[in-house]
């Protein structure tokens, strides 16, 4: 136990022979369960874990490969089965740290937080010796996600290195959320729903020799579908469904004119082309709209940039009974 929290680490692995056996050894004594799924690996990866002699190992394997959401999502349901607290992600290549496990684990057990993650770029040092495309797409990857989650307090969202208490996680409908790539990002869609607060823990990058399989061609697009279906899911749920906040309706009319002003544009522009001349009315009739709509807009993002849940709320497992 962690703080009088019983702790489980969910390990996806897939294809981690190499590497699963160093994961075991290096979990600490206070992680109470280790769930390890094997998403139908074609190696030995469960032969390996099979020869692990410790108890608080429990291994699955997948039949068929669902992907790495996929196999989160089946060890956090073991691991809440098992009578977890807090559920703690732990790749299978090794490339998370152990030692700053208890500063994850802090910001849940008796920090107030539902959700805590890593975030390897917490300073400008930490985008030393990587390529500048791949600087680019963090940052553009981390502003979308930020716009669709709602959490605009998190950044490296692809971080996979995150701690949630099951009281949080039991609310969420796990049959619903991403199971490959975008996994961790449409989570945070899913918990900012239920206002569950979240945070970042600044936590270095470790990385070994393995070669990232990700064919962007597919997991972009897959993405961006994602992203945006979880925006306005999230709009949806918190803003209308559940209570008409003026966000919505500061979104929507502000759609409604910019589209509208947009279109008067491009219609003036089209007159202009054919040796119309455009009036001073005529101008103002798409400038307005375009105006009061952009402005309308912003005000919506930062009325919900004030909304994110990132107010401590639950209280310590240390004060329980």
């Amino acid at each position: 136990m962690y703080k009088n929290a019983v702790i489980a680490a969910v390990v996806p692995a897939y294809k981690e022979e190499k590497m699963i056996a160093k994961v075991i050894q290096t979990m600490p004594d206070y992680v109470d369960h280790i769930v390890i799924v094997d998403d139908c690996s074609p190696d030995g990866t469960s032969d390996v874990v099979r020869g692990i002699e410790d108890p608080r190992v429990t291994l699955i394997r997948h039949e068929e490969n669902q992907g790495v959401g996929g196999a989160i999502i089946t060890a956090h349901r073991t691991a809440m089965d098992l009578g977890a607290d807090v559920n703690v992600v732990m790749a299978g290549d090794a490339q998370m740290d152990p030692d700053y496990l208890p500063t994850l684990l802090d910001k849940v057990t008796d920090g107030g937080f539902g959700f805590a993650k890593a975030n390897r770029f917490y300073s400008p040092e930490s985008f030393r010796g990587m390529p500048g495309y791949r600087v680019f797409g963090n940052v553009v990857l981390s502003f979308f996600t930020k716009l669709a989650s709602g959490y605009w307090n998190l950044f490296d969202p692809q971080n996979g290195y995150t701690a949630i208490r099951t009281e949080a996680l039991a609310r969420v409908p796990l049959e619903r959320v991403a199971k490959r790539y975008s996994f961790e990002n449409d989570l945070l869609i899913h918990l900012n729903i239920l206002q569950v607060p979240a945070t970042d823990v600044p936590i270095p990058a470790v990385y070994g020799d393995e070669v990232s399989s990700i064919r962007l061609s597919k997991v972009v697009p897959e993405l961006l579908h994602r992203l945006t279906v979880g925006y306005w899911s999230r709009i949806w749920y918190r803003y209308v469904l559940w209570s008409f906040s003026p966000i919505a309706l500061l979104l929507f009319m502000g759609l409604l004119l910019f589209i509208l002003g947009l279109g008067i544009a491009v219609w003036v522009m089209f007159q202009i082309a054919s040796s119309v001349v455009a009036t001073a009315a005529t101008v103002m009739l798409a400038a307005l709209p375009l105006m009061i709509g952009t402005q309308m807009l912003i005000s919506a993002l930062q009325l919900d940039i004030q909304a994110t849940p990132s107010t401590p709320t639950y209280s310590p497992f240390d004060a329980r009974e």
